[in-house]
């Protein structure tokens, strides 16, 4: 037992020894450059950014200033549920570093929550019974304006399932699908009757985030002049038990080493026994990523892998270190 202790001492003394050493030294660090255009946008309309997989996934789908509206919040991660999110006027975004590359972004079903708080006894308007189909996953309808928007704005793709019938809201007509709610406004003008809530601003409400978070960010803050990132990532301790718990950190500086705040980080820790688990956060105002991780039941002996990909504005990089389960 004193061995031990002595072992653990050793390595939290190296562990403060290395984390000050990261972050004051200037060293070499894992850069890329971007290639191509940046991939990240400024909306002047809401004072925020949209970048890395969050805008490649928004440029990807077919009227997203319409579907999704402008982001009003940066990139933030979710106290509730870890996950990296971002939200829009109509939507709220989602980063799943598990899911197949090319599904790491998923929209959330803020129709669902939204139509969860809708009175009970909100009036039902009747349903029509000319120019109507019944979505069959379902049994609700979708008939006329509103089954003319579905189809030509990416259906079910987009909104989702149909899960309410017609109800009258604020005494309008409207629908309710998994992501979104239609609004029916007679008074507009051919082609624009049918109106999307703003699910991500209604939802962002009803949960009550942080106001805070809708300030914007002023454009001459869009990072445009950082050229490269460097990235370090390291361990709070070389060893760890079989049942432990280690702490990761990744450090995110530019080309002039200054911070690089807001970076989306996926931290991806190897298993003894092969099995990958992948945690996505953002860097704080000083470029860094804190992560708690519970080591449980793995072999002795084993060298764990931990592998750190970066994404920020159209820059990336690639960083790996690891550490060993106490024999």
């Amino acid at each position: 037992m004193l061995y031990n202790e002595k072992v653990r001492k050793i390595c939290r003394l190296g562990g403060i020894i290395l984390i000050v050493f990261c972050l004051l030294a200037a060293g070499s660090g894992n850069s890329v450059q971007a290639q191509g255009s940046q991939t990240w946008q400024y909306f002047p309309d809401t004072g925020h950014n949209i970048s890395g997989e969050f805008w490649n996934y928004y440029q990807s789908v077919p009227n997203a200033s319409l579907v999704f509206g402008s982001p009003i919040t940066e990139q933030f991660t979710d106290p509730r549920t870890g996950r990296l999110i971002q939200y829009f006027q109509r939507a709220l975004f989602e980063f799943f570093p598990e899911n197949q590359p090319g599904q790491h972004v998923v929209p959330a079903a803020l129709g669902v929550t939204v139509y969860g708080h809708t009175p009970q006894n909100a009036s039902v308007a009747p349903d029509p019974t000319v120019g109507c189909g019944y979505y069959k996953d379902t049994g609700f309808p979708l008939c006329y304006a509103f089954l003319e928007f579905f189809e030509k704005n990416g259906g079910e793709a987009t909104f989702g399932k149909p899960i309410s019938p017609f109800i009258f809201h604020n005494d309008r007509i409207v629908q309710y699908f998994e992501r979104a709610r239609f609004e029916w406004y007679p008074e507009y003008q051919e082609g624009q009757k049918v109106v999307l809530a703003q699910v991500g601003r209604i939802t962002f409400d009803l949960i009550r985030e942080d106001a805070n978070r809708l300030q914007p960010v002023k454009a001459e803050n869009a990072p445009g002049d950082i050229k490269s990132i460097h990235t370090r990532a390291f361990t709070w301790k070389a060893m760890t038990l079989a049942n432990d718990q280690q702490m990761i950190y990744v450090v995110v500086q530019d080309q002039i080493r200054n911070p690089v705040a807001g970076a989306t980080t996926v931290v991806t820790v190897t298993w003894s026994q092969g099995d990958r688990q992948s945690f996505a956060q953002s860097t704080n105002a000083s470029g860094v990523v804190i992560l708690s991780v519970p080591v449980k039941e793995q072999t002795h002996g084993s060298l764990i892998m931990v592998d750190t990909q970066v994404m920020y504005m159209g820059l990336s990089s690639n960083t790996s270190t690891s550490f060993r389960i106490w024999q």
